[in-house]
C-alpha cells in the first residue's frame, strides 16, 4: 500500500511552513556537533522556555502544579524535559525519545605523536562506520579538556570561517594496488584513521638543544599551550570528537533535502525537543528524553540503560507527594512513547537491500518502524498492534503524513535503538522517526518535509496517545 506524498499537503506558498522549519534544524544541525554542544543548546533554550533545573526543584522543595515545567541534565551529555499534565503521574507520560550522539572518531587518550616531521592524532572511531568513508575529508575538532584544577576547556577547531582544517589521508591511486584488493572493511584499518594536525617544526634555540627531536609536535604543543592554556598531559582527561567540518547545507537544485553531519539522530531529536516546547498544560504528563551513548549500545551513565530518568520521574514523585517505589513503577508502565529514531531510506543506486512494499521513502512523512532487530528480529521491541492502531488514527485524525517500514530486507542487515530499553519497564513504545539516507556516513541526507511531519507528529502524541 503506497502512501502518499507528505509535499501534496503544502501547495504553492505553504511550502514556507515547511522549510522555515527546515531552515532553523539546518543551523542547529551545523552549530551542535557533538552531544555536550547539543546539550547545551537545548538547555539554554529550555531555560529561555520557562523550564526549570529538576535539581533546583528538590533543593527548594518545590511544590508542583500542571503546567509546571521541568528539565533535568546528566552530565552535560543527556537531558530530560517534563511539563506536568492534569492526570496524576502514576497515570503515565507521553514520552519522545532521541539520541543525540552521532559515529565519529574520538582521540585516543594518549593521542599526540610525531613520525617523520608530522603531527598526528591518534583516534578510535565510535559508533558503526564505514571507515573508508572518513579519509580525504575536511574534519574539525570538537570537545573539552578537563584540567585537574576543575577548569573545563572547550575545544572548536575547524568550523569557524576562518579556522585551519584537519584530516584523515589515503593512499595515492598510484600505489593501491593492494589497498584496492581489500575487502571495503580492510580498505582502511581502525588503527590507521590517525588525524594529520601538523608539519611546520618549532624554531631551533640558540644553543641547538633538541633541534632534531619532535619539533613539529613540540611547535603543536606550544599553540595549544597559547590558545588553550592547555599541556600534552591533559589529553588524559579530554572528550575530543574528530567530525566532519562544514555547516549542514540544502541539498538538491529544489533544495527539498538537508545534507549534514549527525542527521542520526540529531533529525529526530531536534523536532523532539521543539514538540515539548509547545505543551502548556497537557492532559497527562509530556517527557522528552534526549540521550547519550545510543550508537555504541546506550551503556554507560548518560546512556538510555542508565537510570537517570527513572531517578528523575521518582524525583518528581516525590515533589507531587506520592514518594513510593510503587508509584514510580505504575508510572513508567502506564506511560507510552515514540523511540523517535531514524529509518533507513530507499536509495534507487541500491535497491536490492530494500523490500519495496515495506521501505521507508523520501517525502511520504514521519516513518513507524513497528521493530527493528536483525535476522529474525533479534534485539527489537515488537510494538502491539492495539498501540499502532490508536497512533494511526490520531495521526489521520490530524492528518500527519506518516509510513511504516521496516531496516532493509529480511536477513540483509537490521539495526536497534533505545526502544527496548523503555519497554522494559512495561510501557507501550514503538520506533517512529525520519528516513534518512547515507545513514552512519560522514555526511547524510534528509527530506525537509519527512522532518516537518515528525515535529506534527509529535506534537499530537504527546496531546493526545
Amino acid at each position: 500500500m503506497e502512501r502518499s506524498k507528505a509535499w501534496d499537503a503544502y501547495p504553492g506558498e505553504k511550502k514556507k511552513e515547511v522549510f522555515d522549519f527546515a531552515e532553523g534544524y539546518r543551523k542547529f544541525l551545523s552549530e551542535n556537533k557533538t552531544e555536550r554542544e547539543c546539550i547545551k543548546t537545548f538547555e539554554a533554550r529550555a531555560k529561555k522556555a520557562g523550564f526549570v533545573n529538576l535539581s533546583d526543584a528538590v533543593k527548594t522543595g518545590r511544590t508542583l502544579v500542571p503546567g509546571d515545567r521541568l528539565y533535568y541534565n546528566q552530565m552535560g551529555k543527556s537531558m530530560a524535559l517534563f511539563v506536568i499534565g492534569e492526570e496524576p503521574l502514576c497515570d503515565g507520560m507521553n514520552i519522545v525519545g532521541a539520541h543525540i550522539d552521532s559515529p565519529r572518531l574520538d582521540l585516543k587518550q594518549n593521542p599526540l605523536y610525531e613520525d617523520t616531521d608530522l603531527v598526528m592524532l591518534d583516534t578510535h572511531y565510535y559508533g558503526g562506520v564505514k571507515k573508508y568513508q572518513w579519509v580525504t575529508l575536511p574534519l574539525a575538532l570538537h570537545g573539552v579538556v578537563a584540567k585537574k584544577d576543575g577548569s573545563v576547556v572547550e575545544i572548536n577547531i575547524g568550523d569557524k570561517p576562518k579556522d585551519p582544517v584537519v584530516g584523515v589521508s589515503d593512499l595515492l591511486i598510484h600505489l593501491s594496488a593492494e589497498q584496492m584488493e581489500k575487502k571495503a572493511n580492510k580498505v582502511i584499518e581502525g588503527e590507521n584513521l590517525d588525524v594529520l594536525v601538523g608539519s611546520l617544526p618549532a624554531e631551533k634555540k640558540d644553543d641547538g638543544e633538541n633541534e632534531e627531536k619532535e619539533r613539529a609536535k613540540a611547535q603543536i604543543l606550544a599553540l595549544l599551550k597559547a590558545e588553550y592554556d592547555i599541556e600534552e598531559e591533559d589529553f588524559l582527561s579530554a572528550e575530543i570528537e574528530v567530525v566532519p567540518a562544514g555547516e549542514a547545507r540544502d541539498y538538491g537544485m529544489d533544495r527539498s533535502m538537508i545534507m549534514g553531519y549527525g542527521h542520526d539522530d540529531r533529525v529526530c531529536a531536534y523536532p523532539s525537543f521543539e514538540a515539548i516546547l509547545q505543551m502548556e498544560k497537557p492532559k497527562r504528563t509530556s517527557a522528552c528524553l534526549l540521550v547519550d551513548k545510543e550508537e555504541i549500545g546506550s551503556v554507560g551513565a548518560t546512556g538510555m540503560q542508565s537510570r537517570f530518568f527513572e531517578n528523575a520521574v521518582a524525583e518528581i514523585l516525590a515533589l507531587l507527594g506520592s514518594d513510593s517505589g510503587l508509584a514510580l513503577r505504575r508510572a513508567l508502565q502506564n506511560s507510552k512513547m515514540l523511540s523517535s529514531d531514524v529509518s533507513a531510506a530507499y536509495d534507487p543506486n541500491f535497491p536490492s537491500v530494500t523490500e519495496k512494499k515495506n521501505g521507508a521513502y523520501f517525502g511520504r512523512g514521519v516513518v513507524f518502524n513497528k521493530y527493528t532487530g536483525s535476522r529474525g528480529k533479534s534485539g527489537s521491541n515488537d510494538a502491539n498492534a492495539e498501540y499502532v492502531a490508536r497512533l494511526r488514527r490520531i495521526f489521520d485524525d490530524h492528518k500527519v503524513a506518516f509510513q511504516t517500514a521496516e531496516l532493509g530486507k529480511v536477513d540483509q542487515g537490521g539495526g536497534g535503538t533505545i526502544a527496548y530499553i523503555l519497554a522494559n519497564y512495561g510501557m507501550e513504545v514503538i520506533d517512529s522517526g525520519v528516513a534518512v539516507m547515507n545513514m552512519h556516513a560522514p555526511w547524510e541526507i534528509i527530506s525537509k518535509v519527512d522532518l516537518y511531519e515528525a515535529y506534527r507528529g509529535y506534537i499530537v502524541f504527546l496531546k493526545e496517545a
